[in-house]
């Protein structure tokens, strides 16, 4: 049941951000500079500890899961700012898919870095 969950869980969190990248304009105050690179790396790192639970289950080996969780994170990212140049209003960019890859890169880290932990907060997301 946790499998199904976590595939799920990872299947429409992408269409979420699907759906955001669909509209014209999204209601973000802009309070700084650069903040939608942030927005974008938290947003993938939730993607990437997704990821990572999902494809726990048909991958064998740490370093495989890690790189095909990154990897499919980043494709998303790319196919993510390619969809949005023909939204009005939006416009691809590549340190947007940047900030996509890095985001789930840090989560995908932290859960290879933290996979053999037995503090039970941590095995949350590595299990």
């Amino acid at each position: 049941m946790t499998k199904i969950l976590d595939f799920t869980s990872l299947f429409l969190y992408c269409l979420f951000i699907y759906w955001l990248s669909d509209q014209p304009t999204l209601p973000v105050p802009g309070l700084f500079s650069q903040q939608d690179k942030i927005l974008h790396a938290g947003a993938y790192f939730i993607m990437g500890v997704l990821a990572w639970r999902s494809f726990k289950y048909l991958l064998n080996g740490s370093i495989i899961l890690a790189l095909f969780s990154i990897t499919f994170c980043s494709l998303y990212g790319i196919s993510d700012e390619w969809h949005q140049s023909f939204v009005e209003g939006r416009f691809s960019d590549a340190a947007d898919w940047i900030a996509d890859t890095s985001g789930a890169g840090l989560a995908v880290f932290l859960l290879y870095r933290l996979r053999d932990s037995k503090h039970v907060a941590l095995r949350v997301f590595s299990r």
